[in-house]
């Protein structure tokens, strides 16, 4: 259902801008300066009408694209054309979540000064900083209040995502801030389990000395 009416809301968005005859060739060069970090294209065509909120045809919308690629000015540009900072592409990422899985923390920080949401239900920020292995960002986000423990829809915790990974750095990072090595995925698995059974010894190791046990 969700994504239906997210399908909708992109298909309305696109008659919006036909409608006011800014055009197909319009969006497409939108897109492309966003992906470019075009500031200056893109402030061209929001005068023009365009919506600070248009979203590319996988429902990713301008800020994502800007957050994902580290483009700050024109992350800067969007929040002040009022785009929305919450908004989720059909997939359930938000701007926050491109920003934490790419590791582009001046522009997360920025986010989340604009009132970005750093936990929620499903994929969370603090997931994909610790898949990729952005131990700076996880950092970040647990100082400003991410639920360290909280389980993605794999049923894994960022400490076991870390772990599976081999991202020593982001493993201690969240032993630092107390995660809780304990907790079991859905087939009984631990973040020591995972990380012995992947072949990271050293991310093993600093689980081992940090209280796990298998």
């Amino acid at each position: 259902m969700i994504l239906r009416k997210t399908a909708y809301l992109f298909v309305v968005a696109i008659l919006i801008i036909f409608s006011n005859g800014v055009g197909a060739q319009a969006y497409e060069t939108l897109l492309e300066a966003a992906r470019n970090g075009d500031t200056q294209a893109v402030q061209g065509l929001l005068d023009r009408g365009m919506d600070p909120d248009t979203a590319d045809p996988a429902g990713y919308t301008l800020l994502m694209i800007a957050a994902r690629q580290g483009h700050l000015e024109l992350a800067r540009l969007l929040l002040r054309r009022k785009a929305n900072v919450r908004r989720r592409s059909p997939h359930g990422d938000s701007a926050l979540m491109m920003a934490a899985i790419a590791g582009k923390l001046p522009i997360a920080e920025l986010l989340l000064e604009r009132g970005a949401e750093i936990s929620h239900s499903g994929w969370a920020p603090l997931h994909y900083a610790a898949f990729e292995g952005q131990a700076e960002m996880a950092r970040m986000l647990l100082k400003r209040g991410a639920d360290k423990d909280a389980l993605a829809p794999n049923g894994y915790s960022a400490l076991m995502l870390a772990a599976r990974g081999g991202h020593l750095e982001a493993v201690r990072v969240l032993l630092a801030a107390d995660a809780e090595f304990r907790i079991q995925g859905p087939n009984g698995e631990t973040a020591l389990g995972i990380a012995m059974q992947r072949g990271h010894p050293d991310v093993a190791e600093l689980l081992k000395r940090g209280g796990a046990v298998r």
